[in-house]
């Protein structure tokens, strides 16, 4: 695998110029309470480039004219502390996931920086300065940007955030068959939690069933599973799943699994009792409809929000057939997302939505359909690896057709 990271970076450094300097942090634990953490979740810009998945982990690297120097920063070795947390990574273990040869100690870290930017000629430092909001908490990224402007002013600044993104965005053979595995998984555990649905049961019962599934594949849900069973379904991040499920419901079940860290991300409506009615037939059709259609219509050349508008005015038309709208403006009140995001190591991926697709672009299509009055909310998402001749459905043996859905449901 480590070749792959090589050629990454290497694909990466092409884009920068001489007297340069890059840096990418993999993050620290973000406390939650008293003396614990949060599950540490590593940096996937700095994932993706080095393969390297543990807290407090640098990649430095040095661009000049004739020369490129890349070097991984980690924990130095605490025998105490590992009693308490588990080994810290090896400088040898370090070398075979990324390719890096120069290992250093993460505590020595700001002396080395001190020195090269003293002593390097440096005129550039390219740092991951993603930004989700002017309020959001500072990133490690971040802090040191702030102290380059500080004390060294007449150092230009890049931001690598969508040099790298542009990269993610476009996938290749290996991420591929990352996400396949994820889906496979997904289709296993939705299947099972099929079989074990029942009026009575509480949203949380179902999600176990399916929680099961992945825990004995070795993998985790991509995201916080959504369990929504009648009226709950019109709320698009509904995660309580703590409600009763009743006999007649429909369940909107978004769900997904992450193995080797690429994700899945599903969505299929099911009627509890195994059975559609026909006004969940009649609204199904029309959201199902509008999934065909976008999926037909990916392929490389589109946009995202051309394939938003497919989904738009075939749901439109079905609303108009069944009268419960007149005019165009009126879509929003049972159509109010969109129908597409990339997909990889993030279930909503990096990448320049505008963008036409070209092949390699991993997208999801989730049309959907919500009836406040009714309290119904019917979604159906597949996950579309773009190709040169058009698209392949990566999730096509997850049923979603009526009558697969209603047999599976009746075994």
């Amino acid at each position: 695998m480590k070749a792959f990271y090589a050629k990454r970076r290497q694909s990466l450094l092409e884009n920068l110029s001489d007297d340069s300097i890059l840096m990418l942090f993999s993050g620290s634990p973000v406390g939650k309470s008293a003396d614990a953490d949060y599950r540490f979740y590593v940096n996937n810009h700095f994932f993706y480039l080095t393969g390297i998945d543990r807290e407090h982990v640098v990649y430095l690297c040095e661009k000049k004219k004739n020369t490129v120097k890349e070097m991984l920063f980690i924990k130095k070795p605490n025998i105490d502390l590992e009693k308490w947390f588990g080994f810290y990574l090896t400088e040898d273990e370090c070398r075979s996931i990324s390719g890096i040869e120069e290992i250093s100690y993460y505590e020595g870290f700001d002396d080395y920086l001190l020195k090269l930017l003293n002593n390097g000629n440096i005129k550039n430092v390219c740092l991951d300065l993603e930004n989700r909001s002017f309020d959001s908490n500072p990133t490690i990224a971040q802090k040191y940007s702030s102290i380059f402007i500080d004390r060294y002013p007449h150092i230009m600044h890049n931001n690598l955030h969508p040099l790298i993104s542009d990269m993610r965005r476009v996938k290749d053979a290996s991420e591929i068959e990352s996400v396949k595995t994820s889906i496979r998984i997904t289709k296993e555990a939705f299947c099972h939690m099929l079989l074990n649905i029942k009026a009575g049961m509480k949203e949380y019962e179902m999600e176990a069933h399916y929680n099961f599934i992945l825990n004995l594949n070795g993998a985790e849900p991509s995201f916080e599973t959504i369990a929504a069973s009648g009226g709950n379904a019109v709320i698009l991040h509904y995660i309580k799943n703590n409600q009763e499920v009743k006999t007649g419901d429909l369940i909107l079940f978004d769900l997904g699994a992450s193995k080797s860290k690429y994700c899945s991300d599903i969505t299929r409506t099911v009627p509890v009792d195994g059975i559609y009615t026909e006004r969940q037939k009649a609204l199904y059709r029309i959201v199902l409809e509008a999934n065909k259609k976008v999926i037909d219509a990916s392929k490389p050349g589109a946009t995202i929000n051309e394939l938003n508008e497919i989904a738009k005015a075939v749901i439109f038309e079905g609303l108009l057939h069944l009268k419960l709208l007149h005019h165009k403006d009126e879509l929003t009140k049972y159509y109010y997302h969109g129908v597409s995001h990339y997909l990889g190591l993030d279930v909503h991926d990096v990448g320049d939505r505008e963008k036409p697709l070209e092949a390699g672009c991993l997208i999801t299509v989730e049309p959907g359909l919500y009836l406040w009055d009714e309290g119904i909310g019917i979604r159906i998402e597949d996950d579309i690896l773009i190709t040169e001749s058009g698209n392949f459905n990566l999730s096509h043996e997850i049923p979603k057709e009526i009558y697969e859905i209603e047999e599976l449901m009746r075994n």
